[in-house]
């Protein structure tokens, strides 16, 4: 079982025990905060619960969930419509994080088992929770866990201050972009809560806030303590004697002091005090952020928007190292998501990343474009590793230096086992990136580790349900592990986000070919050969489409146009799980030589 839980290897038989007793689990469930904002999901599985113990599991088709859960109308068809097979799917995955987080003291597990509707109700041993390991805090170390303050004045008449003072940590921390907040009842009962370690643990929380406040007369002493979860130890202590003159200033002062000591140890482990330094020209520093904002959309409008801040921001300060860098990702990008023939921007990302170091050698982001610019235009793979090595250097904390090192030079060289634990890395820094979370199930992808693939890309989905790339990845995935029908459906989504994409256009063909229906891609295929009279369509794309169509010569043509154009997707050509049919062919052999891998 999940986390500190086994779960008995039988099931309860119907009965009004049971019953009793998943009526109550289910209405603990629903009201979890694992569910709170999942309102379809609570719908589901109030059905599926409600009709098993009703004695009409047997009964829970697709059909029937499709239509009483998610609104569908009588000429619903689960074959082109796979709504309920991948709401199960996702519902699978919220219960085993109920399970693993809220859930733990829970005694009556409710599941879906996969081929299947009806749901199952299991009793659960409780077995000691296991010490929680370095690895789990160092994924965790964002978290924060805000403990009441404790009211330790002779009189115990000092809980209002007490909650005051908690009341503006919370909002303190709250603002603070890095932050993940965990807060403990300061109503709760000592008896009914865990101590402060076992919380911590329950969280995965890195760090403890606590303190407490003594009154005395009209003095007082509020004394604030951060605290190492996993060792125990005091990070920081200090404490304020005032008088109670202005009891809003006061509570205000100490959180004040607790969220910069937060920022002091979040921050710690910065290699160079220098590392990610923002320009005192506010102006271009304003404009820089939204340029990272606008490419991290990683959309077609997304990626212009962001060469326009870019350059706006050299405009109004020419010696800001970091909007060169930016200016260098954004022209790569538009390169590799097949916006601009990588011709055209080839010079442009490669004169702004040398810009970037040559106005700040102490850039990580400078750095880190160079090392973007070596590995995926220059296939200097040694130099790319030496440019990400450096970057990392100079900033261990800045995410996108582990990111691209993973997805730029590791996994394209087969070093897949250190992808993943740079992607990692870049995961536990920025827990909330859209593209790191989507880059994570793509190096899982190229492990052909196809279970974990999806289990992140669905997580991904759920983090930001409106960014097509997730999508385009899951159809991807769903291809590989023979899921034709979800695959072309999470294409379809994706060209919806972004329409006439023709990256995913061309990954809908490939999958419609597998399919069988070679008339609807052979049209979409000659959709895109009349598209590049008018746009760049990477010739890649084209040949994994002949692949797919059993075309094999035609799809080695486009391929070597790929090579003269050097197409940001030949980079993972070593690793594509979509070549497996093609290793032994020498063509595909030769053309890994010629770009130096391995």
């Amino acid at each position: 079982m999940i986390g500190a839980m086994e779960s008995c290897s039988s099931t309860f038989e119907p009965g009004k025990d049971v019953e009793a007793k998943a009526a109550l689990q289910l209405d603990r469930i629903l009201t979890s905060r694992t569910f709170r904002q999942a309102d379809r999901m609570k719908r589901f599985l109030a059905f599926i619960v409600g009709e098993t113990i009703a004695g009409r599991g047997v009964q829970l088709k697709e059909f029937v969930v499709g239509i009483e859960v998610f609104g569908r109308d009588n000429s619903f068809d689960p074959r082109n419509d796979p709504i309920v097979r991948v709401q199960a799917r996702r519902l699978r995955a919220q219960l085993a994080r109920y399970y693993r987080e809220e859930g733990l003291e829970d005694d009556l597990m409710i599941e879906l088992p996969k081929g299947g509707y009806a749901a199952t109700f299991r009793p659960v041993i409780k077995s000691p929770a296991p010490k929680r390991s370095l690895a789990q805090s160092m994924v965790s170390r964002n978290t924060v866990l805000a403990l009441p303050f404790a009211d330790d004045s002779p009189a115990g008449d000092q809980h209002y201050f007490c909650n005051g003072v908690n009341q503006e940590i919370i909002q303190a921390l709250t603002g603070m972009e890095s932050v993940r907040l965990v807060v403990r009842n300061p109503d709760g009962e000592p008896e009914d809560e865990p101590n402060s370690r076992e919380a911590a643990d329950r969280h995965n929380a890195a760090m403890i806030v606590t303190g407490s406040v003594r009154v005395v007369g009209r003095q007082t002493r509020i004394t604030a303590n951060l605290i190492d979860a996993i060792g125990g130890c005091y990070l920081w202590s200090g404490s304020l004697d005032r008088r109670l003159e202005d009891i809003f200033a006061i509570q205000a002062e100490v959180a004040h002091l607790v969220a910069e000591q937060v920022r002091i140890h979040m921050a710690h482990g910065s290699a160079n005090p220098r590392a990610r330094r923002p320009t005192e020209n506010l102006a271009a520093y304003n404009l820089y952020l939204q340029g990272r904002y606008h490419l991290n959309q990683r959309t077609e409008e997304g990626l212009r928007k962001a060469v326009e801040f870019f350059e706006k921001a050299i405009v109004e300060h020419a010696e800001y190292a970091q909007s060169y860098s930016g200016l260098a990702d954004a022209y790569s990008l538009l390169g590799h998501y097949g916006v601009l023939p990588p011709a055209e921007v080839w010079t442009k990302a490669a004169s702004n990343a040398a810009w970037a170091v040559l106005k700040d050698e102490h850039s990580a982001e400078a750095h880190t474009s160079f090392a973007h610019v070596k590995g995926t235009q220059d296939w200097d793979w040694l130099g790319a590793e030496s440019e990400f090595q450096r970057a990392i250097g100079l900033d261990s904390r800045y995410p996108t230096a582990h990111h691209w090192y993973a997805v730029a030079c590791l996994a394209p060289q087969g070093k897949l086992a250190e992808a993943r634990e740079e992607m990692s890395r870049a995961q536990t820094l920025d827990p909330i990136s859209s593209i790191i979370a989507r880059d994570v199930a793509r190096i899982h992808y190229y492990s052909q580790n196809y279970d974990a693939a999806l289990e992140q890309c669905d997580q991904g989905i759920e983090l930001n349900p409106h960014f097509p790339p997730a999508d385009w990845m899951l159809g991807r995935i769903q291809e590989q592990r023979g899921d034709l029908e979800e695959s072309a459906a999470a294409f379809q989504r994706a060209l919806q986000l972004s329409p006439q994409s023709p990256l995913v256009q061309a990954a809908l063909g490939r999958t419609l070919a597998l399919s069988g229906k070679r008339k609807e891609a052979a049209c979409i295929l000659r959709e895109l050969l009349d598209l590049r009279g008018k746009r760049y369509v990477s010739p890649f794309e084209i040949g994994l489409l002949h692949f797919a169509l059993d075309e094999v010569e035609e799809g080695f043509v486009w391929v070597e146009k790929a090579f003269q154009d050097r197409s940001y997707e030949l980079i993972t050509i070593r690793v594509d799980p979509r070549l497996e049919t093609l290793r032994g062919d020498p063509r595909l052999c030769t053309m890994i030589r010629r770009m130096g891998l391995p």
